[in-house]
């Protein structure tokens, strides 16, 4: 249960104000059609992070618990330090799309995930628990809390909500990770 726990609100945490959360408004505006769009998220999500979880899991049975113990710290410490620089903009026109709501989500956050700070999380947590699926099952769900209300409510929620401060609380958060995973 921790490891599903810790997925998800580390995921959810990074996620926000990050580059894909600003593609699930762009695609919202575009198609008006939340649901394919949702969809699309869950599922370039589960393969995207079902990757990243299987080479974290290689990771770990390459390592001893020690230099794991190590690099899984300084990860965490690293992905709270990137946390705090902002995410370039995203270019990108689904105008021009002809799959549609659900395909041009899927393809756009399978391609936007990759390298993404989501997804070295979950190639360290998947590392970090030994647990692929659940770490997988915990990144998505982190993923679509993080996203799924911008879907829904768009421009109105990100005028109401801090994104720097949220990035902060973030950042922190992933600090307190690296803290523990090293001390304890």
């Amino acid at each position: 249960m921790e490891a599903f726990l810790v997925s998800t609100g580390v995921v959810a945490l990074a996620e926000m104000g990050d580059k894909t959360q600003l593609l699930a408004l762009i695609l919202a505006a575009r198609f008006q059609k939340p649901v394919p769009i949702v969809i699309g998220i869950a599922c370039a999500t589960l393969a995207n992070h079902a990757l990243a979880a299987a080479f974290g899991g290689w990771l770990a049975s390459l390592v001893g618990a020690d230099l794991l113990r190590w690099i899984l710290a300084l990860s965490f410490l690293a992905m709270g330090a990137w946390l705090l620089v902002p995410d370039a903009e995203v270019e990108f026109d689904p105008g021009s799309s002809r799959i549609g709501a659900f395909g041009t989500t899927l393809v756009a956050f399978f391609l936007v995930e990759i390298g993404d700070k989501t997804q070295i999380a979950t190639v360290a947590l998947a590392a970090r628990y030994a647990q692929i699926a659940v770490v997988v099952a915990g990144t998505t769900l982190g993923m679509l809390i993080a996203n799924v209300p911008a879907v829904y409510l768009g421009d109105k929620l990100l005028r109401r909500v801090p994104m720097k401060w949220l990035q902060r609380v973030a950042a922190a958060a992933f600090a307190v990770l690296g803290a523990l995973v090293l001390f304890a």
